[in-house]
This record gives structure tokens, C-alpha cells and sequence, in this order.
């Protein structure tokens, strides 16, 4: 019965992927996320985040399919620049500059990309694959949850992004306590009072999710990609070569792909994990497991091929979450939270029986993205390079104008404008102060369902507290929640995540 539905599901959203439009916006998508993996300084989450306002105008799908494709096309797309120049085009491609590079310096540069690209490649049909046969089954379960059950986990999930946040565990703990401020703005759904809107008629509705995520990514990335590219130092590519690994470099980077792969897939699960948490992982992991003779760091094809498949797994799995649980993993699936809210559609369990187009042609259309980057990255590597070329200042302006533009276009207002620009501003100061951006979109996204389903489950209880202790599952998810903070707090775990983000 099971296979039956997978199949009949697979076979609607592959249906549903092939539609013209589908494969346009996919293409699309992908283009984009492998131009902006080049680029240095403007990642798939900037990217989104500005590209956001000019996707509500498209349908659903095609929306959808186009911001996931943005997503998983940069990790392709920042193996490039980290191969050939030194230069990580994208976060979660900064390991693969390591042994990539020095490839690259022996003249293997073309098989350290066919390594990353078909490493990618693999990965991305297993993450596939893995939503694919998951996703029902952690649907139907989900639908046993309650308000008391939902209202716990999404404080599991705001506590883990702690955890796995780096720096300072204060800062991310302020990050979650300014989104959820943020998300209490507006009209009180019970008693209909305003809330921290202090007199302006445009806040009545709550901040706006777009100018607030275009600002902390966009916009203030911007602003720290100008001021970096001062000192930037120009770098020369090295020489491709041959596109074909040998032998022993296959022999070398298959079981790491196939490692990395697997750390990817639950890595991409985790709250505050996906694609970033799962290169450094599977890089660490890898060396210590296959570095026998002390190759890595010298040019290894295992150093290039864990990294690359585990950052693609866990940008893959970590739609997952969202699209079974409505909780969005990371700061990415945070802004798919807001596109498809923005659509009318409430991120959950109900999404596969309610939208089984939607969700079934996400899923087909990974894969068919997976493979059209592997024609987009390879073959045109040399224009990715001289993609390069192009300078700072002139083109973060034109970026800038295109996401000031498709603000105004959201709701014709100028007060968003301007919103946008004093979360720009607040962003380009959180980075000063080494305060990252994604806790507090993440505490913003879930702050008022957080608030609902709270008050939902005292509704229920008439307002007793215990049912959350007297519920199997709510219960568990709270003891997990208790022991992480607990963990936060210990020192031996405070030890491990500096030594971690150190390395």
C-alpha cells in the first residue's frame, strides 16, 4: 500500500515537474543559485530573501520550485570559485578550499569539480529519494500531534538553533528573544488589541516578513560585501584540466561521498543544521577516518568529495521538517516558511493531502535540478569564472535597486521601503557585534504559532499546565528540551562547540 502511494505520488510530481513552466523556474532557479554560489558575499539566503517579493506573483509551485532551486544551486555553484580561485563562493563551500585548491595547484583542478559536481549530483538524488519515502510516513505521525505537542516542539527547535548557532550562546539566546518581540507586534488574534505598534496604522498586521528578511540578509550583506571588497585581493584561476578523475581519485572519493551523503541526510534534520553544519561535519569526520597518511589539506579527493555531497544532502533534507512538521530547520527554510504563507499556504502534515501537487512536485523537482546542474556547472565552468570579473561596485548597486524595487511591488508601500532599509542597518550592526541573523528570523517565523497553539493547549487543559507533562509525546520533546538547555550550559559542551566552529 505504501509503495503504491509513493509511486502514484512520485509519478503526479515528476507530472507536475515537467510542466513548462516547472522546468522554466527550475532552471531558472538553478542558474541563479549557482551564479550566486560563484559570487562571493551574496549567499542563497541574501538571494532568497530578495528574490522573495518578485515570487509571490508567480504560482505556488513554480514559486517554490524556483527558491529551492536557488538554495541547493549554490552549494553546486560554490564549489567552483573554492577549487579554482581560493575563494568560497558560498559558507558551506569554505572546506572544500582546502583540498580543492590544492588540487587545483597540481593541475587536477577539472577532477576536483567533476568530484564535487557528481558528489553533489549523488547526494541530492538520496536526499530525494529519502523525503520521498520519510516524508508520508513523519506526516501521518505528526497528525497524532496537538496544540501541547506543537507548542513544544517549536520551542525544541528555537533551543537547538541555539545550540548549533555559533558564537556566543548569550547572543543567539538575545536573537531569539528580539524575533519573538518582533512577532508580537500587531493585532492581538483573542482580544483584538494593538500590540507594540505604537500608533502606526501600517503595523496593525504585524512587521511584514519580506522587508524584515530582505534587510538582515540582503540588504546588510550588501553593506559588509562593500566593505570587504576593499581589501579584496584579485585572484587568478588555476589550471581545469581534464574533467576525468582517475582511478585512484575515484577510488579515494566514492566511500567519502557515500559518508558524506549519510551525515547530510540527518544533519540537514537538525534545527539550525542543513548544508553549513553538514560540510564541516563530514569534513571533520572524514579526516579522521580516512586520512591515513596525512594527505588532507594537500589536495585528498576525499576532502573535496565529503564536504560537497553532505552540504547538498542537507540542503535537501531540510525540507523535510517543513514540509512534514511545518518547522523550518534554518534560516532558508524560514524564508520558504514566508513564501508560502505569502501564498496562502500553512506549512505542515496537511500540505501532502491538501496540496499533494505542491508537495509531490517540490520533491521531482529537486531532482530534476540536481541533474541540470550537473550540465550547468561542468561544461560552462570557464564563464563561472569569468563571472568573477565583474566589480563590487557595480554590481551590489543594481542588486540593491532589484530588491528595493520588488519590496515597493509586494504592497505598493512606501513604509516597507524604508522598514527595509533600518533592518539593512540592523543587520550590518548584528554582524559588528557577531550577533547571527537566523535565531532571530526563526524565533520571528515561529514566535505567533508558538503563541497560538500555547494558547490553544491552555483552551483545552482551562488552563492547566500539567498537559504538558501529561501527554507521551509532549512530554518527551520537553525532557529533550530540558537536556539541551541543561547541555548549553555544561562545560564540556560549551568546550566542544568552540573547539567545533574553531575548526
Amino acid at each position: 500500500m505504501f509503495d503504491q502511494s509513493l509511486l502514484a505520488g512520485l509519478a503526479l510530481g515528476f507530472q507536475v515537474a515537467v510542466d513548462p513552466t516547472n522546468i522554466l523556474f527550475c532552471f531558472l532557479g538553478c542558474l541563479i543559485g549557482t551564479l550566486i554560489g560563484v559570487l562571493p558575499g551574496l549567499g542563497p539566503t541574501a538571494t532568497i530573501a530578495i528574490l522573495l517579493p518578485m515570487t509571490s506573483a508567480l504560482s505556488p509551485v513554480a514559486g517554490l520550485i524556483t527558491l529551492a532551486g536557488i538554495y541547493y544551486g549554490a552549494q553546486y555553484g560554490g564549489s567552483t570559485t573554492s577549487i579554482l580561485l581560493r575563494l568560497p563562493g558560498e559558507a558551506s563551500s569554505v572546506v572544500t578550499v582546502l583540498d580543492g585548491h590544492a588540487m587545483t595547484r597540481r593541475g587536477r583542478g577539472g577532477a576536483a569539480l567533476a568530484i564535487a559536481a557528481w558528489g553533489s549530483f549523488f547526494a541530492g538524488t538520496v536526499g530525494t529519494l529519502f523525503i520521498a519515502l520519510f516524508a508520508p510516513l513523519l506526516a501521518v505521525l505528526v497528525l497524532k500531534f496537538g496544540a501541547a505537542e506543537y507548542f513544544v516542539l517549536m520551542a525544541l527547535g528555537l533551543v537547538a538553533s541555539v545550540v548549533l548557532a555559533q558564537g556566543s550562546v548569550l547572543r543567539a539566546l538575545a536573537m531569539i528573544a528580539i524575533g519573538l518581540l518582533f512577532g508580537l507586534v500587531g493585532t492581538d488574534a483573542n482580544s483584538g488589541q494593538y500590540r507594540f505598534t505604537f500608533g502606526s496604522y501600517e503595523l496593525l498586521n504585524g512587521l511584514p516578513f519580506v522587508p524584515l528578511v530582505v534587510g538582515l540578509f540582503g540588504i546588510a550583506d550588501i553593506l559588509i560585501a562593500l566593505e570587504q571588497a576593499r581589501d579584496a585581493e584579485a585572484s587568478q584561476a588555476g589550471k581545469i584540466g581534464s574533467l576525468w578523475p582517475t582511478r585512484e581519485e575515484t577510488k579515494r572519493a566514492a566511500p567519502a561521498v557515500a559518508r558524506g551523503t549519510l551525515i547530510g541526510l540527518f544533519l540537514g534534520l537538525l534545527p539550525g543544521g542543513g548544508a553549513l553544519m553538514s560540510s564541516f561535519v563530514a569534513y571533520s569526520v572524514e579526516k579522521r577516518v580516512s586520512d591515513k597518511e596525512g594527505t588532507f589539506g594537500k589536495g585528498d579527493p576525499a576532502g573535496v568529495a565529503a564536504p560537497e555531497s553532505a552540504n547538498n544532502a542537507g540542503a535537501q533534507t531540510s525540507f523535510l521538517p517543513l514540509l512534514t512538521l511545518g518547522l523550518p530547520s534554518n534560516a532558508v527554510m524560514a524564508l520558504m516558511t514566508g513564501a508560502m504563507l505569502i501564498h496562502g499556504i500553512v506549512p505542515g502534515p496537511r500540505i501532502m493531502t491538501n496540496q499533494p501537487n505542491l508537495f509531490w512536485g517540490l520533491i521531482a523537482s529537486m531532482w530534476i535540478g540536481n541533474l541540470m546542474l550537473l550540465v550547468i556547472n561542468l561544461p560552462l565552468v570557464g564563464i563561472w569564472v569569468q563571472m568573477l570579473k565583474i566589480r563590487y561596485s557595480v554590481l551590489y548597486p543594481i542588486i540593491l535597486v532589484v530588491s528595493l524595487v520588488g519590496i515597493y511591488s509586494v504592497d505598493y508601500s512606501t513604509f516597507d521601503v524604508f522598514l527595509t532599509a533600518a533592518f539593512g542597518l540592523l543587520g550590518y550592526g548584528m554582524n559588528k557585534w557577531k550577533c547571527e541573523p537566523a535565531p532571530l528570523v526563526l524565533a520571528f517565523v515561529l514566535g505567533p504559532m508558538m503563541e497560538q497553539y500555547f494558547r490553544r493547549a491552555m483552551l483545552v487543559a482551562r488552563g492547566d499546565l500539567a498537559i504538558f507533562v501529561e501527554r507521551p509525546i509532549s512530554l518527551t520533546l520537553l525532557l529533550i528540551t530540558a537536556a539541551l538547555l541543561a547541555g548549553i550550559a555544561a562545560p564540556h559542551v560549551r568546550s566542544f562547540r568552540r573547539k567545533a566552529f574553531a575548526e
